[in-house]
């Protein structure tokens, strides 16, 4: 047991993942029989030296062989590891880390859609020293500042309601007497439902910069959102219709980023929206609790079990550290990258089976 737990402590964050020789290695190690595969009971044991070991029963090592076992024949054989070690212990043990900060923009913090006016009545700005601390104390292999970037005649705004005809099936059929927070349906050749919100973050405006306390590090990147006045984008990734998205994914892929930490503003909206975005595409994915603050709790609860039921985690800022380094290996995270290994290699052999190798 102290020869495993040595062999997975000095593999961390050093690149070994990527080394055919520690591949082989590992397998001979928990190869207890020597018969060329690793049973159930050999797999549960390099489980529970990965991960936290109290979590690793039967019913989680079937959960993971379901997953990992792709002839389905109960153990994994030598070219199934190699999948195993070269793509999912590598988000393991040597993740690559992005830090996504969302929205902390003089609007939401003290415009014209500060957080604090919600019902909630959470403090914006209070994100920014947590933010800061991260950035100070944790070498993130890339950090995001995401900002809503509106035109002013933008969908979303109360100011604009009479710019565009309202749907039949519009419950408020008359544009004058739109408010804040209510729910129109525009017509159009897309019918768009939406929420409306006081004018906020309008391109090149104080309101849309962000906050002058909030560290900006080097070699970090803006993304842009919301720019398209016809429709709304809470998310970072995508259009709220996801008919258009920015070009965080990209960036994200071409860095090698595995695991992405998302904080800032508003919980229940933009934040939410993102994190669940990330995880659909495949990055394992952490919200920063202490370092995010909402509108109202009960969306904020809402969009929090719906992002753990997608499979992410939420976390404190003391917990980034040790998660971001790999000294700390939670289960969830080993599992979500687990699926998004199988998820990878679907889409390789759906691809595949294309006439003449097209794309879709």
């Amino acid at each position: 047991m102290a020869e495993e737990d040595n062999f997975f402590k000095s593999i961390v964050k050093n690149g070994s993942t990527s080394s055919a020789a520690k591949f082989e290695d590992c397998f001979q190690l928990f190869d207890s029989d020597k018969d060329g595969f690793l049973n159930k009971t050999e797999f549960q044991r390099l489980l529970q030296r990965a991960f936290d070991d109290s979590q690793i029963d039967e019913t989680k090592t079937l959960e993971f062989l379901k997953v990992l076992d792709k002839d389905k024949d109960g153990k994994i054989n030598k070219t199934e590891f190699e999948t195993c070690w070269f793509h999912w212990l590598k988000q393991v043990f040597d993740p690559k880390t992005a830090l996504i900060v969302v929205d902390v923009q003089n609007d939401f913090i003290d415009g014209t859609l500060a957080i604090k006016k919600g019902d909630a009545k959470q403090e914006g700005s209070e994100v920014i020293p947590v933010i800061n601390k991260m950035l100070d104390e944790i070498n993130f292999d890339f950090v995001v500042y995401s900002k809503d970037w509106h035109p002013k005649d933008h969908i979303s705004f109360v100011e604009n309601v009479s710019k565009r005809p309202l749907h039949k099936r519009s419950a408020i059929s008359n544009a004058s007497e739109a408010k804040e927070l209510d729910i129109v349906v525009f017509d159009g050749d897309i019918v768009m439902e939406q929420k409306l919100w006081p004018a906020h973050c309008i391109q090149s405006s104080w309101g849309a910069e962000l906050h002058k306390d909030l560290k900006v590090v080097d070699n970090s990147i803006n993304i842009n959102k919301g720019t398209n006045p016809n429709i709304d984008s809470y998310s970072a990734f995508w259009d709220n219709k996801m008919l258009s998205q920015t070009g965080l994914v990209n960036e994200l892929t071409k860095r090698g980023i595995t695991d992405v930490y998302v904080c800032g503003l508003a919980y229940d909206v933009c934040v939410s929206s993102t994190a669940i975005h990330s995880i659909e595409h495949g990055f394992r994915t952490l919200i920063v609790e202490d370092a995010c603050r909402g509108l109202k709790v009960n969306t904020i609860n809402q969009m929090k079990d719906r992002f753990l039921r997608k499979g992410g985690m939420i976390i404190q800022s003391w917990e980034v550290q040790p998660i971001a380094g790999a000294k700390k290996r939670p289960v969830t995270l080993g599992y979500q990258a687990a699926l998004n290994i199988a998820m990878a290699k679907n889409l390789v052999m759906t691809d595949s089976r294309k006439p003449n190798g097209t794309k879709s």
